[in-house]
């Protein structure tokens, strides 16, 4: 038996799949219909045109439903793990259950209403999905950090270091990168998309990687 069809780990690998198939498809048919840049678009540019548009805002909702269920099954099989005294444990527990509802849901909003038709509630939905989701990988590495050897070794502690750091350096990059396009004038939107497609696509790849362990146990 592989490990991905024990326990839930099918869960987290759907998770990924899926997303990943979520943007190649709508990427794929922007690109070929004319809607989007071949070269580093947007992720929201190759949804918000007909007929990608349905297709990115059905099968993104889909990966925000895997995605908490994802999140809610790590946060069970923490709480199991862990006794009741470790406080800062259940702290960064729940902490984390609740960065991950508010990093799904802005994802539902991202995928529902689309950059063009009503964009400030599309960027609210943006920063809901890259600002706890971040949090959120930066929370199961303090996690990590307190249950190094008794659970997991310490290369699973290192590996989600260098993901929340290279996520949280890229945030602060964004930051910064939109603030000096302000005073310039001068914006290449390439850059900081290429730099958000490769958070996407890491958080993602950090809850296949670095969680299928505790899912062999369910």
């Amino acid at each position: 038996m592989w490990w991905f069809q024990r326990g839930l780990c099918a869960l987290p690998v759907a998770l990924v799949i899926w997303s990943s198939a979520t943007f190649l498809v709508s990427y794929a048919t922007a690109v070929v219909l004319g809607h989007a840049d071949l070269l580093v678009p947007y992720i929201s540019d190759t949804g918000t045109e007909v007929p990608e548009r349905c297709v990115f805002g059905f099968m993104l909702s889909i990966s925000a439903f895997l995605g908490l269920g994802t999140m809610y099954v790590r946060h069970k099989q923490v709480q199991a793990l862990i006794s009741a005294s470790e406080l800062g444990l259940q702290l960064l527990n729940y902490t984390g259950l609740l960065m991950g509802i508010a990093s799904t849901v802005g994802m539902c909003v991202v995928a529902n209403f689309q950059k063009t038709d009503m964009t400030s509630i599309h960027l609210l939905g943006a920063g809901l999905t890259f600002g706890p989701g971040t949090l959120y990988i930066l929370v199961q590495t303090g996690m990590s950090y307190r249950m190094q050897l008794r659970f997991h070794g310490r290369d699973i502690l290192w590996a989600r270091m260098a993901v929340g750091m290279w996520s949280l350096i890229s945030i602060i990059t964004r930051i910064l990168f939109l603030n000096i396009c302000s005073i310039i004038s001068v914006c290449n939107d390439s850059l900081y998309s290429l730099y958000f497609q490769f958070i996407f696509t890491v958080g993602h790849l950090q809850n296949i990687f670095m969680e299928h362990d505790l899912y062999l146990m369910s």
